[in-house]
């Protein structure tokens, strides 16, 4: 039954609502706002009181905006409100009421809204949302209506289903949009004082902690101060007393935690224990008074408050602390040059420390002053070294080394390499750590002293190999000479105890000579690998150090050094023969200067200039001739192609991708040749390669070119057909002399004569 709000509640004053009623159909909640977009969409029913027009009244004229949906046209934009409401507490003697804040959110797409209540530590209610997203009515008589953006404001209460709130401020952006629209947004209100949480804030600061906080943090200290150790050198002299020695200890101190561990520095073969522990890391106490009782390393003190024996017995945590022993431990200023340290009854004098300690102290407290003090004589210094074991002279069976393992176990032993120096001298890819000399022999025979040698040192365990390069018509064949091995030094004894030195790498360089199993080799020359590394590594190679070099050289040219540079001195280009400079250096230097370092000279000032065998210009004109002899003319498709995998369309693309693609596009051309045309096509900063101009180059259109003549394209144009000039066949004089430095002393030197004359 109904009844109208302005009658009494007497009979005859109600009626039946359903009379007269055909349909009994819900109304729709959902509905399409536009062509299948589905929606939650409740219209407002007309009444005498309400607003007959939309819920969104409109702020402008019609005409003046664009026609846009709410959902598009406030998408994602929330209005935000900050209130409280009052809620009563019952049988509560500090606190009738309590005051608790909500956030007010009024979503524009569809004027929904929602309460969130934030969350607060230990208050005992449920917090989070108050109400779930929803268009909230207006309380009777007006519940046919809801709540728009034109009812929520500062100031303002608001009634969601019996419960007011009222709205104190809002964020800046809710402030914003209403100033936009016309409506005065008032300035924030102060929340009310809640009684409750004073009180209950009154409590918790007033109230006695049950276990007093005795908890250190030590977190930032041990990461500010994590693997930094400051390590000390001392002793400890314990000779006073029987079978007593003096202690060398080393005293490393943790900056993480203050903690302290002690090593000592144990002889080989000394008599004395193995273990070099002697402080394991802890913290020291400054005075000993004994061993620690069970519990005193807790930091709470516990009372025994009722009870005489353990069942009865109840205990609680003192809050005040009495009776706690303080201990004081050895900490970082106390650690000095010549202070000493309590270690449980041994003194332990600190003489020394490292560099980084000297720079922690030097930087955080201003000491300059780190002179060590001596120690005490140790008596036990007079001890003999053990010697070296002598082993009998070698028998002349297998070789030296097995003999002497052999003599030193009883147990037969493959004698140990130096494995350290294998893993740094083993082969590494293209590295092979190998060097390679051309070697020819020094012989009676006329026969034998034209044969070509390729000698081979290899650095991972300093043996070498022969290896014979046969010539055409000479009568031998191209084979191993020489199988690897060490090859001992001439003239020296044999059967001996010692053993026998052998060619190491101050013995091998250009001009050098060998003698192996009783053949007498020569170095000529050398491979370009063999020569870089022995530059690179020049404190190794003396002979390949350039700088020590012309040193060598400048101080034999210095009195000659004009009669030197009119003899040399090139007239037409400012390059000289190598034959031309090597015999004029070593008929000055002598038998001191050695044809090593006159090709480190060479290849030093080397003036030669390389011509590429095949040009861009070359490479396009096989490329379109190849080309047009198998008729490809698909150039389209490959733009297309390589426009589509440019995804950043930059116009590069790497080269890796660029090859796929052309294979892709079966270009008719050879492997070697298409990394030629690759080689050549223009790149930008990064190594890729802008395709722009390799579709120039594969376009026969522009800037024709004529037919080449078939060449073997796997043979001419593959890497290894290009012979690298052997550097050093022309030197360039200009930097030669400029290196030797010596005009500026002859013009120092004639300088005041020269203004006389002039």
């Amino acid at each position: 039954m109904a009844r109208c709000p302005g009658l009494p509640f007497l009979p005859g004053f109600t009626f039946n609502p359903l009379i007269g009623k055909t349909k009994f159909n819900i109304d729709p909640k959902f509905d399409f706002i536009e062509k299948g977009v589905g929606a939650l969409c409740e219209r407002v029913k007309p009444n005498m009181l309400g607003n007959l027009t939309d819920r969104y009244p409109s702020l402008y004229p019609r005409g003046e905006v664009p026609e846009i949906p709410s959902w598009i046209g406030f998408d994602k934009q929330i209005l935000r409100f900050y209130a409280f409401f009052r809620e009563t507490l019952q049988e509560h003697r500090c606190a009738p009421f309590q005051i608790r804040k909500v956030v007010i959110y009024f979503f524009l797409e569809d004027g929904t809204i929602q309460v969130m209540e934030p969350k607060i530590d230990n208050s005992g209610i449920s917090q989070g949302t108050l109400l779930a997203r929803a268009r909230v009515r207006f309380p009777a008589p007006m519940n046919a209506n809801f709540y728009d953006v034109m009812d929520l404001n500062v100031g303002n209460e608001v009634e969601f289903y019996g419960r007011v709130y009222k709205i104190t401020d809002c964020d800046k952006f809710t402030r914003n949009f209403l100033n936009r629209c016309g409506i005065a947004v008032p300035d924030p209100i102060n929340v009310p004082e809640d009684p409750y949480y004073k009180s209950r804030a009154y409590d918790i600061e007033t109230r006695l902690p049950k276990k007093p906080s005795r908890k250190i943090d030590t977190l930032g200290k041990f990461l500010e101060n994590d693997r930094k150790v400051l390590r000390f050198y001392g002793y400890w002299d314990d000779q006073e007393t029987q079978y007593g020695y003096l202690h060398h200890l080393e005293v490393l101190y943790y900056l993480s935690d203050d903690t302290i561990d002690i090593k000592e520095v144990v002889v080989d073969n000394g008599g004395h224990k193995s273990s070099s522990v002697f402080f394991r890391r802890d913290k020291l106490v400054k005075k000993y008074t004994g061993l620690p009782r069970p519990g005193d390393h807790c930091h709470l003190t516990l009372l025994n408050v009722l009870g005489n024996d353990i069942k009865s017995s109840r205990y609680v945590v003192d809050s005040l602390d009495c009776g706690k022993e303080h201990r004081d431990y050895y900490l970082e200023q106390d650690l000095t040059i010549g202070g000493m340290i309590n270690v449980y009854g041994r003194k332990v004098v600190l003489t020394d420390c490292d560099s980084y300690t000297k720079e922690y102290y030097r930087a955080k407290y201003g000491l300059d002053s780190f002179v060590p003090i001596p120690k005490p004589l140790d008596s036990q210094m007079g001890i003999p070294t053990p010697q070296e074991r002598e082993l009998p002279p070698w028998n002349g069976y297998g070789s030296f080394e097995d003999s002497a393992q052999n003599c030193i176990t009883v147990e037969p032993k493959a004698p140990h390499g130096d494995f350290k120096k294998f893993l740094k001298f083993d082969k590494n890819g293209l590295d092979s750590h190998v060097l390679r000399f051309e070697g020819r022999l020094i012989s009676s025979i006329d026969e034998n002293c034209g044969r070509i040698f390729v000698i081979s040192y290899f650095l991972s365990n300093d043996t070498i190999a022969v290896f014979e390069l046969a010539r055409a018509n000479s009568g031998f064949k191209t084979s191993p000479f020489f199988k690897r091995g060490e090859i001992k030094l001439p003239g020296q004894a044999v059967f001996t105890s010692k053993p026998p030195e052998c060619y190491r790498t101050q013995h091998i360089f250009v001009g050098a000579t060998l003698v192996i199993n009783s053949f007498k080799f020569v170095l000529v020359d050398a491979d370009d690998y063999a020569l870089r590394y022995m530059e690179l590594n020049c404190h190794e190679f003396p002979k390949s150090n350039i700088k020590l070099i012309m040193d060598k050289i400048r101080k034999v040219v210095r009195p000659t050094y004009k009669d030197f540079v009119a003899e040399n001195i090139p007239t037409e280009t400012p390059v000289i023969t190598y034959e031309k400079l090597r015999n004029k250096l070593c008929r000055l230097m002598g038998s001191d200067f050695t044809e090593q370092e006159m090709i480190t000279v060479s290849r030093a000032f080397s003036a030669n200039c390389v011509e590429e065998k095949f040009n861009r210009d070359a490479i396009r004109a096989i490329t379109l001739t190849e080309l047009k002899r198998f008729l490809w003319d698909d150039l389209k498709r490959l733009r297309e192609y390589l426009i589509k995998f440019d995804h950043q369309k930059k116009g590069t693309l790497p080269r890796q991708e660029v090859y796929k693609l052309l294979r892709a596009c079966r270009l008719p051309v050879d492997i070697t040749l298409l990394n030629r045309i690759l080689d050549v096509i223009v790149k930008d900063q990064h190594g890729n390669l802008i395709y722009d101009d390799l579709l120039k180059f594969l376009n026969r259109d522009l800037c024709a070119m004529a037919d080449t003549i078939p060449i073997n394209i796997k043979y001419e144009l593959y890497w290894t057909s290009d012979r690298d000039v052997k550097a050093g066949t022309l030197i360039n004089w200009c930097e030669f002399n400029k290196s030797l430095d010596l005009e500026k002393e002859i013009v120092d030197a004639s300088g005041p004569f020269v203004e006389e004359g002039q």
